[in-house]
């Protein structure tokens, strides 16, 4: 049951595991953000360049506060979230040192997913999160496609496909926007929410783009 899973996936992510989920975008794997280690197995389990930063994903949008300093209308953050964007903000002191260290910033996601919000609201803390495939591989729609990776995964919760697996576009992931910058964005990737990221962020808040 629904209860089960999500009480299971969370007993695994307190235990320091990874956790293969589904999201509104792709599979994704989740480790406990303020977890170093855990963070540190990520990077292995993809075999990540370790310069490259990991998302946090949160259950909802009020929580965002306590881990980002937020420079744009809490409305803005609404029109876009919960949904498949990634907004790249200010990090605050509250988040772990370890995760992403070369950076002063931090992406974050609330998938428009049941499953993956339950899961984040049952933890104290963010999730790290990061599609499930290793490094440079494309992204994957079924829990089939990334069967390598389930030695190392402590829990695999498989929630059927994701949109369409004959669709290249449905792996692009979430799309990547800066919004550090008071007043300005850039768009870090494209992702499969270009269009009406852009056109929110432009016609209804006016905000600037810049080349990223």
């Amino acid at each position: 049951g629904w209860r089960e899973a999500v009480s299971a996936a969370a007993g695994a992510l307190r235990a320091g595991g990874l956790v293969a989920v589904p999201t509104d975008t792709v599979y994704g794997v989740a480790c406990l953000a303020q977890d170093s280690g855990a963070v540190r197995s990520i990077y292995s389990l993809k075999g990540r360049n370790g310069r490259k930063p990991l998302a946090i994903c949160l259950g909802d949008v009020e929580r965002l506060y306590r881990y980002c300093h937020v420079n744009v209308p809490d409305e803005l953050l609404r029109d876009l979230l919960p949904g498949p964007v990634t907004l790249v903000l200010q990090r605050s002191e509250e988040l772990n040192k370890d995760l992403n260290p070369f950076t002063s910033l931090v992406g974050v996601r609330i998938p428009n997913h049941p499953f993956i919000r339950e899961l984040a609201r049952a933890c104290s803390g963010p999730l790290a999160l990061t599609s499930a495939n290793i490094s440079s591989q494309a992204s994957t729609l079924t829990v089939s496609e990334f069967q390598d990776l389930w030695p190392q995964l402590s829990l695999i919760i498989d929630g059927g496909p994701i949109g369409d697996v004959q669709s290249p576009e449905c792996r692009l992931g979430s799309t990547v926007v800066d919004l550090s910058v008071s007043g300005r964005f850039s768009i870090i990737r494209p992702g499969c929410a270009l269009t009406s990221t852009v056109e929110i962020l432009t016609q209804k808040y006016g905000l600037i783009a810049e080349s990223s």
